[in-house]
């Protein structure tokens, strides 16, 4: 008897942890970079709204800024026997290890926005095209400079995420001729300065300029840096500028310390991810532009690409990008510019945002 009891709860224990782990389990592990920032809430937004319609389990986790976390993460999923992790890297390097054990288990791995590095563990990648995001705030800059001698701040991303590299790029290449004639004159960075008559920027040149006009993606960081610019720049360095600000939250913190010095009659500055508080900034005259990535887009193109990889089908690519390792194919989403021109088009009429979420409109 007392055996027979000892088998029947050795079973239920069983029973019950195989319950357990199965309801856990999950096919398609989505891993974010930080709850914190308004842009990753409306990915995970915009992820759910596709999720729902699939037959799929999914979870998404935050790294919160963390490569620590991200790997367990990564781990968690693992675990959950996922069979295909979606990540966007905090530290496109430091995240080579995490999927590199995702990979050694016979998931597929996406990389998605932010292109991990330094690693043959990728399957695929979907993205913005980056360089394409870049080069419409160069162009952005340029259609509204007129003679010589603009003065030009260069503000960029993270050293650790590859696409502030691609953005940077993409910048330079519309705004380096107009430098090299005089158009433009760069006044916050000596590296910038140093390779004005390059074009074709090396990986380590690129690394040189935007370890020296870094936000990190802080906003506090991109205030401090901004301040610490106008504080040294003489008059004559300010007057109506152009600032090529890496995205919407650097761009709003920017454009307050511009705003407010006495020296800057006029700005025009740069941006990109529309986020809620940038479209009410250019609404009100505060933020010049955004480049427009419509994440729902974004993350259906994530999903149905695993949608097909649990079918057993080979997703659709056009275009590859190297992560210094390998050319890793790459399905990219089109990026369209927001002015007070057209916002009301892109982005309420598309239904992206309601108006009601405005003033001034």
């Amino acid at each position: 008897m007392k055996r027979f009891l000892v088998l029947a709860v050795t079973l239920s224990i069983l029973l019950t942890s195989f319950t357990v782990a199965f309801a856990q389990r999950v096919d398609v592990g989505i891993v974010l970079p930080t709850r914190d920032e308004p842009r990753w809430l409306q990915d995970m937004a915009r992820f759910q709204d596709v999720i729902a319609a699939t037959p799929y389990s999914v979870e998404v986790l935050f790294s919160q800024g963390s490569s620590a976390i991200e790997r367990t993460n990564v781990e968690t999923l693992i675990a959950k026997g996922a069979d295909v992790i979606i990540i966007c890297a905090h530290d496109a390097a430091a995240a080579a290890i995490a999927v590199e054990s995702a990979k050694a288990e016979g998931i597929t791995v996406i990389s998605y926005d932010r292109l991990i590095t330094d690693t043959d563990a990728l399957d695929y990648y979907v993205t913005f095209d980056s360089v394409s995001v870049g080069a419409a705030m160069g162009e952005y800059l340029a259609a509204n400079a007129t003679g010589k001698g603009n003065p030009l701040y260069l503000y960029a991303g993270a050293l650790t995420d590859n696409n502030a590299f691609l953005f940077f790029q993409g910048a330079w290449n519309v705004l380096q001729p107009l430098i090299a004639d005089g158009t433009f004159v760069i006044k916050n960075s000596a590296q910038a300065q140093n390779h004005q008559d390059t074009l074709e920027l090396s990986r380590e040149q690129l690394a040189a300029i935007i370890g020296e006009v870094t936000t990190d993606w802080d906003f506090n960081v991109a205030k401090s840096k901004a301040e610490a610019h106008l504080t040294v720049a003489e008059a004559a360095d300010k007057g109506e500028v152009f600032v090529l600000a890496p995205n919407d939250g650097t761009a709003r913190s920017i454009a307050d310390v511009f705003a407010a010095d006495a020296h800057v009659t006029n700005y025009f500055i740069t941006g990109q991810d529309a986020e809620k508080a940038s479209v009410q900034y250019i609404i009100d005259g505060q933020q010049s532009m955004t480049v427009f990535k419509d994440t729902r887009t974004l993350a259906a193109d994530a999903m149905n690409m695993a949608i097909e990889v649990l079918q057993g089908k080979t997703p659709a690519t056009d275009a590859v990008y190297n992560n210094l390792v390998m050319d890793v194919p790459a399905k990219q989403t089109p990026v369209v510019i927001v002015t007070q021109d057209n916002v009301r088009d892109v982005l309420i009429d598309s239904g992206y945002y309601d108006a009601s979420e405005f003033t001034g409109l």
